[in-house]
């Protein structure tokens, strides 16, 4: 397999301080699990320290407070230095020797991580990561000018540590210094590697920023056989955080004979939003495309590039994939366009969803249309609309909230609403921002029409609120849908196939009787088993069940506990097993996923055996299912699903999860709990008086604190 990197070679894998986007960095188990996770020629880094008496140990930090407890356990060194100019407040390594650090543990420096392993881990020397025998040995001199000013010589600990280890790489930020060292390693495996910063930093040997220096990479081609440089380097990323077309770097880099390595990769840090929260699709833009590769990237999160780099790289572009995971789109591509319009659906055929979704809402004429709630102020910007705030009412059978329902406007008022995206995790991370109003909402009758001509297994449709449309609004729902669905023909045609989604039972009964549909039954709560006669009943009206993924995996301040058998139950009673919801923001996944929506993906389909997936980014998982690795006999390590319970383990005892009462089990009763869908009112029922309880007014005070809110999100 050819790359465009600079020898042809596959890309590298920097593990950067180990894996340290989960445990602190350059902890033992973040090396270990680097290597553990990832791919066999992964080179460990060390971010070289020295204390006071010479010993070099890797901390990701100079300020040794940001990686560490030591203000806790000396807390009178706190000093001020001078370092490149700038003065720096802290705890730094050349005030203490090394038995002075014995007591000090490393905490991770990310406060968005999770501290669960903080003071588990000793500093480590330089010598115990070597020890450990790795593929290669990366080591950073970040400071050496420095620990020069201290009377300290990373020089002399660099070619005596050399003497007894074999170092695969060093680099430096500093031009001296990678020019003081450059003859000793001349004609040795240890590549010198030139580091670059922020490009209006400037070098403290040269006095240039590193934008000049980037403009004579034949210079620092007299001292070193490569560079390190941030990811953005090479693809800018504008103010609005998306992606600028890609510089021309890398091959600058290579035609001066000079590899290239990017750095600033996180699984969970914020990245442009062209690679819609999905890092493996980050990395193939450095690794994989048609003009140019990177020769390694640096990570705190080695498993991703590992599997971007051995599985999901040069993949033929007529490789349609395996057939399991089914891939079900949640309102359409809705993470990466507002849910339930054209674009959305667009977005998702595009991406290779198996099949894409509607959910049915039904208007106050009767029209059947894909919304993504019965709700208007969800997925929509009906509360910043006054004849729709001033609508605003609780219907208690639905919400307790304050809504504004769809069954109260007629067609022609929402199909002209501006859509508005989904964002779950708002306070952390925006969907899109640039495309949040983009789109046009669809009937179901232009839904259908738009499903028939593309290449899909087939269209989900969810019906909810069936009882109190029938009831209360006069609206026959059930037979609304089937109506559309025979005028577009789907109950002649077998392709693409129709199912038919709903969480109450009697809905799912009816259809049964009437049609040949394929029919799902949605769990809307977390279990933790279910019982062989709410199996049964299942059977008696549904093909297929839809449980959530904690139904799967138990989950304790988001470590995987335990595993149910919900999923081999059903199955074993030939119900297929769907399961939601996938979204591929980090903040959506248990740390034992690693902030890699791909490991989620593979541990829910490898070792719990789903048959599909309902997610709100089809594209991740449809490019799961096309991975090379999919196909081999032995799985590689980075392509193996978590084991449960696994970093349980590495959590002391004082800090475990506290335990917590198991999730209900799914009984007939839950099941079969409703009673027969009762006949559609002949007239909608008016609404009671303003204090009624069954539809009520909101105060125009509280519409208007309601509207406020929903701006902001």
């Amino acid at each position: 397999m050819n790359y465009f990197s600079f020898a042809g070679n596959a890309p590298i894998v920097i593990a950067k301080g180990g894996f340290s986007g989960l445990f602190p960095d350059s902890s033992f188990n973040s090396y270990q699990l680097a290597l553990n996770t990832s791919l066999p020629n992964t080179v460990l880094w060390c971010d070289v320290h020295l204390t006071k008496d010479g010993i070099g140990i890797c901390l990701s930090n100079i300020l040794l407070d940001n990686s560490t407890d030591i203000a806790f356990v000396h807390p009178k060194v706190k000093k001020t230095y001078l370092v490149n100019g700038v003065a720096m407040e802290g705890w730094f390594s050349k005030d203490f020797t090394l038995n002075d650090l014995g007591n000090v543990s490393l905490i991770q420096g990310i406060y968005s991580r999770t501290d669960k392993f903080d003071g588990a881990y000793i500093i480590r020397t330089v010598r115990n990561v070597t020890q450990l025998k790795p593929p290669g040995i990366w080591l950073n001199i970040q400071y050496d000018v420095f620990y020069s000013q201290q009377n300290l010589s990373m020089r002399s600990f660099l070619l005596s540590t050399s003497r007894t280890s074999i170092i695969n790489y060093v680099s430096s930020p500093e031009v001296g210094f990678l020019r003081s060292v450059a003859k000793r390693f001349n004609r040795t495996k240890t590549k010198l590697i030139f580091r670059f910063l922020e490009s209006n930093a400037i070098e403290p040997s040269t006095k240039l920023s590193y934008a000049s220096l980037l403009k004579n990479l034949t210079f620092i081609k007299t001292f070193a056989s490569g560079i390190l440089v941030p990811k953005y380097y090479i693809w800018p990323v504008n103010p609005n955080l998306y992606v600028d077309p890609h510089t021309s770097v890398v091959t600058d880099a290579h035609k001066a004979g000079l590899e290239i390595y990017a750095s600033e990769f996180a699984n969970d840090a914020r990245f442009a939003y062209n690679y819609s929260y999905d890092p493996i699709a980050e990395y193939l833009s450095f690794i994989d495309n048609t003009e140019f590769s990177v020769d390694g990237v640096l990570s705190e999160f080695p498993i991703t590039p590992s599997a971007a780099i051995g599985c999901f790289s040069h993949i033929n572009k007529n490789n349609s994939g395996q057939a399991k995971p089914l891939v079900i789109s949640n309102n359409g591509a809705s993470g990466v366009y507002p849910g339930c319009t054209d674009l959305s659906y667009i977005q998702a055929v595009e991406d290779g969803a198996d099949i894409i979704d509607c959910n049915v809402q039904v208007t106050s004429d009767n029209v059947p249309i894909c919304l993504t709630s019965i709700d208007l102020s969800d997925g929509t910007t009906a509360v910043e609309v006054p004849p729709f705030r001033s609508r605003m009412s609780i219907v208690p059978q639905i919400k307790n909230q304050p809504g504004i329902f769809s069954f109260n406007f007629m067609w022609e008022e929402i199909k002209n609403l501006t859509p508005r995206i989904s964002n779950p995790f708002v306070k952390f991370m925006l969907r899109n921002p640039a495309y949040k109003n983009a789109g046009n909402f669809w009937s179901l009758s232009e839904f259908l029409n738009y499903a028939k001509a593309q290449p899909l297994v087939g269209v989900l449709l969810n019906i909810e609120n069936a009882v109190y449309l029938s009831t209360q609004q006069g609206i026959g729902i059930v037979d609304i849908v089937l109506d559309i669905l025979n005028t577009a023909g789907f109950n002649n045609m077998t392709d693409p196939q129709v199912f038919i989604q709903s969480k109450d039972s009697a809905v799912l009964a009816r259809l049964k009787q009437q049609t040949m549909y394929k029919l799902m039954y949605m769990v809307d709560e977390t279990i933790s088993d279910v019982t062989d006669t709410a199996i049964q009943d299942i059977k008696s009206f549904a093909h297929s069940v839809v449980i959530n993924k904690k139904s799967i995996y138990s989950t304790n301040m988001a470590f995987i506990t335990s595993k149910t058998n919900v999923v081999q139950k059903l199955q074993s009673a030939n119900l297929s097993v769907y399961t939601y919801l996938f979204q591929n923001e980090f903040q959506a996944q248990a740390w034992d996923f690693f902030s890699d929506p791909t490991v989620e993906l593979n541990t829910f389909v490898q070792a719990a055996r789903i048959d599909g997936v309902i997610t709100d980014f089809p594209g991740t998982a449809t490019a799961y299912k096309k991975n090379t690795c999919l196909k081999l006999k032995k799985t590689p390590k980075y392509m193996k699903p978590v084991q449960v319970g696994s970093l349980l383990g590495f959590i002391r005892p004082n800090f475990q999860p506290p335990a917590q009462a198991p999730s209900p089990v799914l009984t007939e009763a839950d099941v079969s709990g409703e009673p027969p869908l009762p006949p559609v009112s002949v007239s909608p029922v008016p609404p009671p008086p303003r204090n009624g309880q069954a539809h009520r007014e909101i105060p125009i005070l509280l519409s208007l604190a309601l509207m406020i809110g929903f701006l902001f999100i």
